[in-house]
């Protein structure tokens, strides 16, 4: 059961809560590009570096049928969970159809459902999977197939929890399906920072989009946008905040086009993270996009989100 965001109360709380499930990854087919055992290395990569405890961490459950249908066409979520999906629609979003994709794909939208609750719960809370923001309504898109964020915003919404809803998408991409889905709807604020010349190519109008050149770096990054979110948060006055935090905004990462550093990533997030929590608005953190074959080097830069939203915890 969701809490109801005005009985929130933020204090002086030590431990982040944490989302992860071990079928947050699932077999790939070899020397296919998206990066699958990430999800698995950050979970790792915050206990061995401290950044977390083993009990600070949080199971989801499977997301059902019914939680998915709030936000995407029926058609198409029995197609992909049956397997009775047509093998073009698989070969846009990217991945091989396969049972053990599919409970993967359910479970990470779960994840983010029950990051949503903690944040609720605790003020911040962050997954260590999420931000499948290329998902529309009746088809995925870009290695996303069920858009986690706006499934968990139907679910708080319906349930009575929250009413207004800020998306913050700093993922390099734009996240073009959130704001396909939310397009009409004025209780969701969608507000993407993204490089214009990245995927997708032919973008969506977000209620607020900063679209970035290429090569910018921390300080020109952070200029370009910082400026905008605490009169987002005021005018709009969200009940709640989910954040993409990506780090594919990153100087190192494959399939992004901007230059950012860990240090800049870090700022980024921190203040996120600390907006929302001045504000005492619920935030919940998704890692988004990510790309690099050196899976370790990437989950590490991933647990830069985590570590930001435990300072901010630590510290409101």
């Amino acid at each position: 059961m969701f809490i109801n965001a005005s009985d929130l109360i933020f204090g002086k709380l030590m431990l982040l809560h944490l989302v992860y499930h071990a079928d947050y990854v699932t077999p790939l087919p070899p020397g296919h590009r998206f990066p699958m055992p990430k999800f698995g290395k950050v979970y790792e990569t915050l206990i061995r570096n401290g950044i977390a405890s083993v009990d600070q961490f949080y199971v989801p459950e499977i997301a059902t049928r019914e939680m998915l249908t709030l936000v995407h066409a029926s058609s198409f979520v029995d197609a992909y969970l049956t397997g009775d999906i047509d093998p073009k629609i698989m070969r846009r979003i990217g991945f091989p159809w396969s049972p053990q994709l599919v409970q993967r794909t359910c479970t990470a939208v779960g994840g983010t459902v029950l990051t949503a609750q903690l944040a609720l719960q605790h003020g911040i809370a962050c997954n260590t999977a999420g931000g499948t923001h290329h998902a529309y309504a009746d088809f995925g898109s870009g290695f996303c197939i069920f858009n986690d964020m706006a499934v968990a915003t139907r679910i708080m919404q319906e349930s009575g929890a929250v009413e207004r809803v800020l998306i913050v998408d700093l993922d390099v991409h734009q996240g073009d399906g959130t704001a396909a889905i939310f397009a009409d709807d004025p209780t969701v604020f969608t507000f993407s920072v993204h490089c214009a010349s990245n995927f997708p190519f032919r973008k969506q109008k977000s209620t607020l989009d900063i679209a970035l050149p290429d090569r910018l770096e921390d300080d020109a990054y952070l200029m370009s946008w910082t400026h905008l979110l605490p009169a987002i948060l005021d005018d709009f006055a969200p009940d709640f905040v989910f954040y993409d935090g990506g780090v594919d905004p990153h100087h190192e990462d494959t399939l992004g086009k901007l230059c950012l550093t860990d240090d800049g990533l870090l700022r980024r997030d921190h203040y996120v993270f600390a907006q929302c929590a001045q504000r005492r608005i619920p935030v919940a953190g998704v890692i988004g996009g990510g790309y690099s074959p050196d899976v370790e080097r990437l989950a590490a830069r991933h647990t830069i989100l985590h570590q930001a939203a435990g300072e901010v915890m630590r510290n409101s």
